[in-house]
């Protein structure tokens, strides 16, 4: 359930949910509040869709190399890899959403060879959505959530990609116990080797990117990214490649969705890929252009110091992300925190209770990994507007100076979590 509510009267979200009740464990009432956001934002808040998501897509690509999953795969895709093709290139570009494409370049190459939308998966965050692209397998059951997750095997918050204390930016020097040792998981180019021993399966990656498979070309920008598509793709070997570029992401964190920045990049990745799919053509390529999120623009940004009413009823400091944020509340400071919470962000953040939160299955279906429940604490609010709380102490803010953040993303807009699929058929 879930997904783009804009069409969908509140009767037939009911009825869907009533037909799917053995494999839907939603609460009701849950949901109708959450249809009742949307329609105060227009139809601005978009919901995760488990049947339409990039789950789904990286899905449809493990099963096509008979690799079984109990997910589904996305309609669209498993009818298009009913042909046979020699190599499949699932290309990634960080935070180009829907909204990215469409107004920065209606008329250009990708939104003209736009085969579909999805959602991406909650949270609408890097890290846990480049590793379901990773895993296959959602949130919930990776228990890579968010940016910066708090480790009581380490005692502080730990930016889970880099690896590094979330507050001083220090790597973590404890070689006994890795990040990948507690939240480890096994990476979709292993799963598809397992069941294809004569397949060349690489990843293209940044130089920055911890390698997940032997074969691994770095590409720091987009010529050598697309490089080494052509150079793969043109040898004889049967091939499976995923490429993931950080970009337009930061771009549009520091410039905003529609800058002229933003706008020119756009252009300049289409002219390349243009080159790119001219290159490839009659080589048998199947090329599909992703994201793992979306953008929203910020309008408002509220800064943790100047919230006391919301620390004082803290035991530690939050953590997760600025548009996911997980609260560990005082006992007897509960009734408190929300009253203080729902007054200042009412229609701005919508606070749940961990339970809630589990209860929505924002994060997936699957089995809840052992240390979600670590990560998340006892209330989390998650952005449904314009409004972001940036999460920072005295100490961080020191260190690392005043967020400048124009966009940012891991709320629940229909810009933060719509993605579009883009597909070149290069027989």
């Amino acid at each position: 359930i879930g997904g783009n509510l804009k069409t969908t009267s509140l009767k037939k979200a009911l009825i869907k949910i009533s037909a799917r009740v053995n494999e839907v464990h939603f609460c009701s009432s849950l949901m109708i509040r959450f249809i009742k956001i949307r329609r105060y934002y227009m139809n601005k808040v978009m919901l995760p869709n488990y049947n339409r998501s990039i789950l789904n897509l990286i899905v449809s690509i493990l099963k096509y190399y008979n690799v079984d999953s109990k997910y589904s795969g996305l309609e669209e895709i498993d009818k298009i890899l009913q042909n046979d093709y020699k190599n499949i290139v699932m290309v990634i570009l960080d935070g180009m959403g829907e909204n990215i494409i469409k107004q920065n370049s209606p008329d250009g190459l990708f939104y003209k060879n736009k085969l579909c939308n999805i959602t991406s998966v909650y949270p609408s965050t890097t890290t846990a959505a480049m590793t379901t692209y990773y895993s296959g397998k959602p949130p919930i059951e990776t228990g890579w959530i968010a940016w910066s997750q708090y480790f009581k095997e380490y005692g502080k918050n730990i930016d889970v990609f880099p690896e590094v204390d979330d507050t001083t930016g220090e790597p973590l020097k404890i070689k006994d116990m890795k990040i990948s040792d507690i939240i480890g998981y096994k990476p979709i180019y292993s799963q598809i080797l397992e069941k294809n021993d004569d397949l060349m399966v690489c990843e293209i990656m940044p130089s920055y990117v911890k390698k997940k498979t032997a074969f691994t070309i770095t590409a720091d920008t987009i010529d050598e990214m697309c490089k080494g598509i052509e150079n793969l793709c043109q040898t004889e070997k049967q091939s499976f490649i995923f490429a993931y570029c950080d970009n337009p992401d930061g771009i549009i964190h520091h410039t905003g969705c529609y800058s002229n920045e933003t706008k020119e990049f756009i252009k300049e990745i289409e002219n390349r890929f243009l080159n790119l799919v001219e290159k490839l053509k009659r080589t048998n390529t199947l090329l599909l252009i992703s994201a793992d999120h979306g953008h929203h623009d910020t309008k408002e940004k509220i800064s943790m110091l100047d919230l006391p009413e919301i620390q004082e009823c803290l035991i530690m400091p939050p953590s997760l992300e600025s548009r996911m944020i997980s609260f560990n509340v005082k006992e007897n400071k509960k009734d408190k925190f929300k009253q203080a919470f729902e007054s200042r962000f009412k229609d701005k953040y919508k606070l749940f209770t961990k339970e809630e939160l589990l209860q929505s299955h924002l994060l997936g279906y699957g089995k809840e990994h052992r240390k979600i429940d670590d990560f998340l604490g006892n209330f989390i609010a998650i952005a449904i507007s314009d409004t972001t709380i940036i999460l920072e102490n005295y100490l961080r803010r020191e260190i690392h100076g005043e967020d400048k953040k124009i966009s940012t993303h891991c709320g629940l807009t229909q810009d933060e979590m719509e993605v579009p699929i883009i597909m070149f058929d290069l027989k």
